[in-house]
């Protein structure tokens, strides 16, 4: 098998360039090359190949059966390498600036959530990049984006508001808990026992999906309402409250004996994640580059 080096690239390129001039002669002016040079780099061509690829004479220039063979598999290599080429400048774009995310709190015990996988291929690509991560509470992370002090957002975002545009990312299992100190705490109780049990007790609930809560509960008043994950967290291990958490967040009190979660196979709520960006703006390179990245990660859960 051959094995194909720099110069046998620029032969080839020579003898593409012959054939498309249409001889040694017509082919210096294009070529910048004198006919004794050109010739010379065809002998080394057909040494290199092993195979005569053209007649040259009083008789006039033509390819041989060989030559064309190897004309046509030369333009499907020049192709390849130009396309390699201009790929190859796509990808070393030279992406700087500092890139401000947000995200709402407690997603790091999360499986499903495809923000390390999406950081560590953005990062890996060796974009010149300062990351800011900014932790906050829905409402906060909308008016942050709304503003531009955040290039885009992910987290529960139940409210479409004007002005952001929302794309779905994933899907958060949610399940019903209590702390060891509460009444039910160890109960399997199911169906319109349970429900009559929540509706005697106080209920915690997220502000940014308070009806949301209530009502997967039958349950038309919370006792108390948070801002984020870990103040709910708090008032359930309390005892003194029953609320909604993310599975994959409650999971380590469950483990301590902190924590019971009720009815897991008939009160379980999924919410959806979403990214958010501004909308009617062309987003920036830096903001783009992190887009495809993220897209690209939340497709290989």
């Amino acid at each position: 098998m051959i094995q194909l080096h720099d110069v046998d690239l620029k032969l080839l390129r020579v003898f593409a360039t012959i054939v498309r001039c249409g001889g040694f002669s017509a082919a210096q002016a294009a070529l910048n090359a004198g006919q004794s040079t050109i010739s010379e780099q065809m002998t080394h061509l057909e040494t290199r190949l092993g195979v005569k690829l053209c007649q040259r004479g009083r008789s006039g220039f033509r390819l041989t059966e060989q030559g064309v063979a190897i004309h046509e598999a030369t333009q499907r290599l020049l192709s390849a390498v130009e396309n390699f080429c201009m790929d190859a400048d796509v990808l070393k774009q030279h992406i700087s600036g500092k890139l401000n995310l947000g995200i709402i709190d407690t997603t790091i015990t999360d499986p499903d959530s495809p923000i390390p996988r999406t950081t560590q291929r953005f990062v890996s690509r060796g974009h010149d990049v300062h990351l800011s991560v900014y932790v906050g509470e829905p409402a906060e992370l909308e008016e942050r984006v709304l503003d531009g002090r955040l290039h885009l957002a992910i987290g529960h975002f139940p409210i479409h508001v004007p002005g952001l545009q929302h794309s779905p990312l994933y899907q958060e299992a949610l399940g019903l808990y209590c702390g060891r100190r509460h009444p039910l705490f160890g109960s399997q109780a199911e169906g319109d026992e349970l429900l009559e049990a929540i509706s005697t007790s106080r209920i915690v609930v997220r502000g940014y999906m308070q009806q949301y809560d209530l009502e997967h509960l039958g349950v038309s008043k919370a006792a108390a309402t948070v801002d984020n994950i870990e103040a709910l967290a708090i008032l359930i291990i309390s005892g003194a409250y029953l609320g909604f958490l993310p599975a994959h967040f409650a999971a380590q009190w469950l483990k301590t004996g902190e924590m019971h979660r009720l009815a897991p196979q008939s009160l379980q709520l999924m919410s959806p994640f979403d990214v958010i960006t501004r909308r009617g703006t062309a987003p920036p390179p830096i903001l783009q580059a992190f887009l495809e990245d993220l897209a690209a990660c939340s497709r290989q859960r």
